[in-house]
């Protein structure tokens, strides 16, 4: 699959069937979801309505530990076949994923005002997580202030695979580490688990994240290929040679 899609022209062929189906799924999820969210579901017996940011808060970090993680992927598949694909696609998860993680930080510290009477702790988990922003940032920066796309690409690979260290550590502060997060109420085995009623938007908001991210990522490395494609045929300006340069 990895080798089929490093071909640019195979990728545009797939993303265009791709695009739609992420794009429909974004929508269907997102306005279910935000429904039931806002809505359709009871508050929660512990925090009341303030359990409605859980369903923007979760989703979010969900997306930026998993852009990252495909930004990480992406990266050694560049670094080890220099696939350019693999760039586009990379470069392509970094937006999304540095917006999703500002979304997890701001809604988290407004959760942590309401749950936990601070805005901001230095735990693990939010440590962590503010960490992988700069991580985002650095990755941009690369990319932004690197004119030379091979040693940009080089570079940002090699930052992605380092930079994915944080990822387990994000997901495993809160066994680690004394923290005011609680842990896994889901994944974690032996847990009571979420009740259906708050479990089924949440899941429908993860979805629609996940959904909208791929979108995002799959538009964005269309853009890019095709970016690179008119540098590519776009004419050379021809050098001026004239008698009085050559005497």
């Amino acid at each position: 699959m990895i080798n089929y899609l490093a071909n640019p022209a195979r990728f545009l062929r797939f993303s265009r069937f791709a695009v739609p189906v992420a794009g429909w799924g974004a929508t269907i999820a997102l306005a279910a979801g935000l429904y039931l969210s806002l809505i359709g579901s009871p508050p929660a017996v512990d925090h009341g309505e303030n359990v409605r940011m859980m369903y923007v808060h979760v989703p979010a970090a969900w997306c930026a530990m998993a852009a990252y993680t495909g930004i990480a992927i992406a990266s050694l598949v560049s670094f080890i076949w220099r696939h350019p694909v693999a760039d586009s696609a990379a470069k392509s998860l970094a937006w999304p994923g540095a917006i999703f993680t500002v979304l997890a930080l701001v809604t988290g510290s407004l959760w942590g005002k309401v749950a936990w009477g601070t805005w901001w702790q230095w735990d693990g988990r939010m440590t962590s997580v503010l960490v992988l922003l700069f991580i985002y940032l650095g990755y941009l920066a690369i990319w932004s202030l690197t004119p030379d796309r091979r040693r940009a690409a080089r570079l940002a690979s090699i930052l992605g695979m380092v930079g994915w260290i944080n990822i387990p550590i994000i997901k495993f502060s809160v066994e680690w580490w004394n923290s005011l997060h609680q842990t896994a109420t889901i994944s974690q085995p032996g847990t009571p688990g979420l009740p259906a009623e708050l479990l089924l938007p949440l899941a429908l908001m993860a979805l629609g994240y996940t959904c909208l991210l791929t979108w995002l990522a799959l538009r964005g490395t269309e853009a890019d290929i095709v970016r690179q494609r008119s540098e590519r045929s776009a004419p050379q300006n021809p050098a001026k040679v004239t008698l009085e340069t050559l005497s």
